[in-house]
């Protein structure tokens, strides 16, 4: 119905339908019980919706009946519905049980959206064109006719389950046939082919095998999801990599049948999509997965103004671990945000900080204190773990799930970085240990390589795709924090690259701002002798395979190219071994 009409059914300019007389003849059954045509056509969006034109005044019962009921159906409240069935319906059907008739329907026809016209008297019974629009079999039209019981306001729905899609008759069931078409190729953004053809073929095999991923039988968690898409049972999806965060563009559209019963509702043929151009640098792709070598970890560079992903490796995407002190970029925005510090605050030089009357050093017990600058360039532990307390579980939470925590990524198929909620974390050393990236504190390399990006588009979280951007616009932002919080931000991770942990991501004439990480896995304190504990067998060093190694950066800092996450599984600390892979990748994005 158009927007424009009126709720009392009257298009404008259109005189009323004439009334024509109720006809009482008949037996007195067949006056208690009226049946009324409905004809319905398919048409609809994401879901049902639409409006109800109704008639002229001096409506009778049964119209208001059939209209409300049809109004109702057009908005998918079935608890209206339902009310207005029969007391013998509502005997043999619970509401569940009819809602769910009405769910199958959709869902097996994969109707989008139904709208329903002005209802018209024909012959005696009443016609209400209702229009859906399917996801697969575009528009079906057909009759319904829903039997009135009683008369007056004692009208009621004598309903069964073929009143639940149209087409459908007393023992019929709706069920579809489908049938994929051919995947579409996948291309780099130079346009190199990726992946092509059933094989999936590549022109370049040795970045291919790292970006692509695998196709498989959908696993559990998704089925229902493309069910409801009208994918069959069979169909093979995108696992991993680039074939399943894009599995909805190569999957191209499903074709086949829909039947009621032995009755053909619909018949269309398979669409195949066209190739898919990613956002995938081969150079940067390169660059990362060689940084990256044979360790377990993962690497993504991100485009920060477009929001483009220009290379993954590993398990950028889906390895989940602590994000150890680059967590301190978040903590540090929200103690700003607060007035907890700015670039005037100075704290002691301490080897460790108290909460809760446990202890929690510096890394290696290190003595670490002076100006925010310096401390947050050294990654003091003793700053940070109170800041975080004192900055509170509510506002670090909130803080963190600004920057992206505890919501599904942009990338489909990526898993969810997250913080346990405000009044799960527990109490300030359960806080304290949160802000600086430990307790259960989890995120991927995409998460802080977003962190990172966010800072250099001056506190807006862009958002992410694997899609080429042909005209280099600018992508979607969501405000993360207030701009001069943000530049604060990028001077103290400048500090990280110039002098602190993170000398070793620095490349000469560019100004790169990072921060390092090194996420406690099991213990990094040095052991200490005890009577049950042999003084020979402690070391004086930590074991670094104890350890992840993390990197957030973003380069040249002002006119961010590209942004970078690097987290490597056991491998010691940061700034040694994953500041040098976000090195080599930034340098290769600039040089693309």
């Amino acid at each position: 119905m158009n927007d424009r009409q009126g709720r009392s059914g009257q298009s404008r300019g259109r005189a009323p339908a004439r009334q024509a007389p109720v006809r009482r003849a008949g037996s007195a059954a067949q006056r208690r019980r009226r049946t009324v045509a409905v004809v319905v056509f398919v048409a609809g969006a994401a879901s049902f919706g639409g409006g109800l034109v109704v008639g002229a005044a001096h409506v009778p019962q049964e119209r208001t009946l059939v209209e409300r009921f049809a109004a109702a159906w057009s908005r998918g409240d079935y608890a209206a519905m339902y009310r207005d069935l029969s007391a013998a319906s509502r005997d043999r059907f619970t509401r569940e049980q009819f809602s769910a008739a009405y769910r199958t329907a959709r869902e097996t026809a994969t109707a989008l959206t139904l709208r329903t016209g002005e209802v018209r008297e024909q012959d005696g019974s009443y016609v209400v064109p209702v229009v859906v629009r399917t996801r697969i079999f575009g528009t079906i039209t057909r009759p319904m006719t829903l039997p009135v019981e009683g008369e007056g306001e004692d009208a009621r729905i004598a309903w069964g389950r073929e009143h639940a899609f149209p087409g459908l008759t007393p023992g019929a069931k709706l069920r579809r046939e489908t049938r994929m078409p051919p995947r579409a190729d996948i291309l780099a953004r130079d346009n190199t082919p990726l992946a092509t053809g059933p094989d999936r073929t590549s022109d370049v095999p040795d970045v291919a095998i790292n970006v692509v991923g695998r196709v498989g039988e959908a696993p559990a968690e998704r089925r229902d999801e493309l069910r409801e898409r009208g994918w069959p049972s069979d169909a093979t999806v995108g696992l991993n990599g680039l074939e399943r965060a894009l599995d909805i563009q190569l999957a191209g559209t499903p074709g086949g049948t829909l039947r009621a019963g032995d009755t053909v509702l619909a018949r269309t043929e398979p669409r195949a999509a066209a190739p898919v151009r990613t956002s995938i640098s081969i150079p940067v792709e390169r660059a990362a997965v060689t940084a990256l070598a044979d360790r377990l970890g993962g690497v993504v560079a991100i485009a920060p103004r477009t929001g483009e992903v220009l290379a993954f490796a590993g398990i950028a995407f889906s390895g989940l671990q602590p994000p150890g002190s680059t967590m301190k970029i978040i903590t540090v925005t929200g103690g700003l945000e607060q007035g907890i510090a700015d670039l005037s605050s100075s704290y002691p030089v301490e080897t460790f900080t108290t909460l809760e009357g446990v202890e929690l050093e510096n890394a290696n017990g290190e003595a670490c204190g002076g100006t925010l600058t310096q401390v947050f360039a050294e990654s003091c532990n003793s700053v940070f773990a109170p800041m975080g307390a004192q900055l509170g579980a509510e506002k670090l939470v909130d803080i963190a799930e600004r920057f992206g925590f505890n919501r599904q990524p942009d990338i489909p198929g990526a898993a969810i970085p997250t913080i346990p909620a405000a009044g799960e974390i527990g109490d300030a050393l359960a806080v304290g240990s949160s802000a600086i990236g430990q307790g259960r504190v989890q995120a991927t390399a995409l998460t802080m390589g977003t962190v990172a990006a966010t800072i250099g588009l001056r506190g807006r979280r862009p958002r992410l795709s694997l899609l080429y951007d042909e005209r280099q616009r600018a992508a979607p932002t969501t405000r993360v924090t207030r701009t001069e919080v943000a530049r604060t931000v990028e001077k103290l991770m400048l500090a990280v690259v110039r002098e602190g942990t993170g000398t070793l991501a620095a490349i000469p004439g560019v100004k790169v701002a990072g921060k390092t990480g090194t996420a406690e896995l099991e213990t990094t304190k040095r052991c200490e002798p005890t009577e049950e504990n042999n003084p020979e067998s402690c070391s004086d060093e930590a074991d670094p395979t104890d350890t992840d190694a993390w990197f957030s950066a973003y380069a040249p800092a002002g006119e961010p190219e590209v942004a970078v996450g690097v987290m490597l599984v056991r491998a010691g600390a940061g700034g040694d071994t994953a500041a040098p892979v976000a090195r080599q990748v930034i340098q290769a994005a600039l040089d693309r």
